[in-house]
């Protein structure tokens, strides 16, 4: 019986004494209600029951529970409605449990014991509120506790899977298996695990968050245990066991010994190259190993399996020799060459000088491919250091060896120009065939800076066979030599004191480079453009404009014509003086003009001043290249100085422009660009 119904026991005494003593004016019932009782006791007072308040107060304090919130207790069904379960749990009110909160609720009977949760003391309506799912959570929760507390084994089903593992059935509650503890090895399919029975151990338990981790993996550790302690007893070096590939990385595999893992590192899994291990060997394969090392300490052991089988390098003698044909795979590209794999553990290398006897190879990729199987000769085996010679221009004739006799020198032939250089032009006479012109064998005539002003690329031209070189394999040519020097003629057409008129080409800081009629190229100086001295040639004269000239000196060698503006109006009427004047307006021409016979032995002096010139036509060549020849003109700058005397202001650039000059035109100096060829 509750405390409740002794309670009521007590109150219905209380009210039967009162009772006793009112008896004689009122008949006595046969059933008499506690509530209508306690209601009247209520209205007439409790002075009549024999017991003081404090009494009665302890009394109920024995009787009625202690209860906190959160706590599991025991009650007794008292009530059931269509919403809610009341429960007695010894309390001063009945609590209250949500009736959807029990399975098969129709199940329960008045007065039947159940276990129920405190979840709150009040609510809003002042209701003890009990929860019966939160009961069944907490008695499994203190099962859960006592699994793990003692490391018991229990049994428990795979629900689903989620991120990171699966969800498992653990007494009712669900617990989480993570991937990795399911097994020793790495699981590949997790959905085959999905509905299984299996063993767990509770390994983790969260009690804030009330969340539960348990392993499988753990159980069979530890049933390998003594089988890898069997195996560690017994490893030696050079041991062959068999294994199962376990897992595959991209630095090797692991392999399954039988209850402990070894690792065959990619370079011991073949003695040819390998580019990832999957290409050897697959998943789950079984396989034979041989240890190579082990650390008891650390439990690692290392394997390999290309161990197993001789080096390939062993008897590569019996199989290849200087001079036999290969073929092989294409297997590594690098700035020197190409490694061909020939067979397994033997790679051979052809340099990019044994590629191709004509081109000039820059990057094996020109020629070759990764993966490309090709062919090659074996040059040398160096067996100590395992290093093999291939090349691949040796299964072809040299064409080189009957070149000098299909290109004789002075031949004349057609080529495509390729290629162009500050230093020249590289023409193509056939396939592979390459030769070089240089910049001063383009032109008789023209004072040529750069190659891109005289031809372009993919022109066809006509080319003189200067020269071989078949041991560092190089052709000249020469574009010029095709047609005769006309230096010849101009020896006696432009000689000095010859009067001639010319157009403007180009102006430089020293002069103007004039186009005579024979289309070679003269030089004025900027001293002999005017009687004045001029600052800014652009200033007074434009490209085009026409100029009457006096050849003041001729060099057949350094092939250069240096003309002067000066000494041809010295000849000439005052009017072609004015009208030159006119057409040029430098400043102080008349004061220049009143000076007399010693301003003509000037420009006598000026002669060599003129020469300087000749070497300023160089500068129109600026080309960088040959900016070292200059330094032959510098001897020159002396004969200038005694000009200097006369008119220093124009003498000075005479004399510099003399220094460019001379370098250009011996742009022959060239050499050194065609040994570049």
């Amino acid at each position: 019986m509750s405390e409740t119904a002794n309670l009521n026991e007590e109150v219905k005494d209380a009210v039967a004494k009162v009772d006793a003593g009112t008896s004689e004016k009122k008949p006595q019932e046969k059933f008499v209600d506690p509530f209508t009782e306690v209601s009247r006791l209520m209205e007439y007072g409790f002075g009549d029951l024999g017991i003081d308040d404090d009494s009665f107060e302890s009394q109920i304090d024995e009787r009625v529970k202690t209860i906190q919130e959160d706590e599991l207790i025991k009650g007794k069904i008292t009530n059931i409605t269509k919403d809610e379960v009341y429960v007695d749990i010894g309390f001063k009110s009945h609590g209250v449990i949500p009736r959807a909160e029990l399975l098969n609720a129709e199940t329960y009977t008045i007065g039947e014991d159940v276990d129920v949760f405190v979840d709150k003391m009040e609510d809003r309506n002042g209701r003890l509120i009990l929860s019966r799912r939160r009961a069944d959570f907490m008695r499994i929760w203190e099962d859960i506790i006592a699994l793990h507390d003692k490391a018991e084994i229990t049994k428990v089903k795979i629900l689903r899977r989620i991120k990171g593992g699966m969800v498992v059935d653990l007494l009712g509650i669900e617990a989480f298996l993570p991937g990795s503890q399911i097994d020793v090895r790495p699981v590949r399919d997790f959905d085959n695990w999905v509905g299984k029975n299996i063993d767990v151990r509770v390994v983790k338990v969260n009690h804030p968050s009330e969340n539960v981790v348990v392993s499988h993996k753990i159980l069979l550790e530890e049933q390998l245990s003594e089988q890898r302690e069997a195996i560690m007893g017994k490893l030696e070096k050079g041991l062959v066991l068999e294994g199962t590939i376990k897992a595959i990385a991209d630095f090797g595999v692991f392999v399954d010994l039988g209850g402990v893992d070894g690792l065959v590192h990619i370079t011991d899994l073949s003695w040819g190259r390998v580019t990832h291990p999957s290409e050897i060997v697959e998943l789950d394969q079984v396989c034979k190993v041989v240890v190579l090392d082990y650390d008891n300490d650390k439990r690692r052991i290392s394997l390999g399996m290309k161990q197993l089988t001789a080096h390939p390098w062993d008897n590569i003698g019996e199989k290849y020799n200087e001079g036999v044909n290969v073929s092989g795979k294409v297997v590594s590209l690098t700035d020197y060459g190409a490694f061909i794999e020939i067979e397994k553990g033997v790679e051979g290398l052809i340099h990019i000088s044994e590629m191709s006897w004509t081109q000039h190879v820059k990057h094996p990729s020109q020629i070759v491919s990764m993966g490309q199987t090709i062919e090659a000769v074996v040059l040398n085996i160096d067996k100590d250091n395992k290093k093999l010679a291939l090349g691949m221009k040796q299964l072809e004739p040299d064409p080189w060896e009957d070149l000098m006799r299909r290109y004789p020198v002075d031949s004349h032939h057609h080529g495509v120009v390729r290629n162009l250089t500050n230093f020249g032009v590289f023409v193509e006479l056939e396939p592979g065939v390459d030769g070089l012109i240089h910049i001063s064998d383009l032109s008789w005539t023209k004072k040529i800076r750069h190659p891109g002003e005289f031809v372009k690329k993919g022109d066809e031209l006509e080319v003189m066979v200067l020269g071989i070189d078949p041991d560092q394999r190089r052709i000249a040519l020469g574009h010029k030599q095709i047609e005769m020097n006309p230096w010849d003629v101009f020896e006696n057409k432009y000689a000095v004191g010859e009067t001639t008129e010319a157009k403007i080409e180009r102006i430089i800081e020293k002069g103007v480079i004039i186009e005579l009629p024979d289309g070679v190229d003269g030089f004025v100086p900027v001293s002999q453009l005017a009687f004045a001295p001029i600052q800014n040639i652009s200033d007074y004269f434009a490209v085009g404009d026409e100029l009457p000239l006096r050849v003041v000196e001729f060099d057949k060698e350094s092939k250069k014509i240096v003309l002067s503006v000066v000494e041809a109006l010295r000849d000439a009427g005052q009017e072609a003086i004015d009208a030159y004047n006119a057409q040029h307006p430098v400043p102080n021409v008349g004061m220049a003009m009143e000076k007399s016979a010693p301003k003509e032995e000037a420009p006598k002096e000026e002669a060599p001043k003129e020469e300087a010139p000749k070497e300023e036509a160089p500068k129109e060549e600026t080309p960088k290249e040959e900016a070292p020849k200059e330094e032959a003109p510098k001897e020159e700058a002396p004969k200038e100085e005694s000009p200097k005397e006369e008119s220093p202001k124009e003498e000075t650039p005479k004399e510099e422009a003399p220094k460019e000059e001379s370098p250009k035109e011996e742009a022959p100096k060239e050499e050194a660009p065609k040994e570049e060829a």
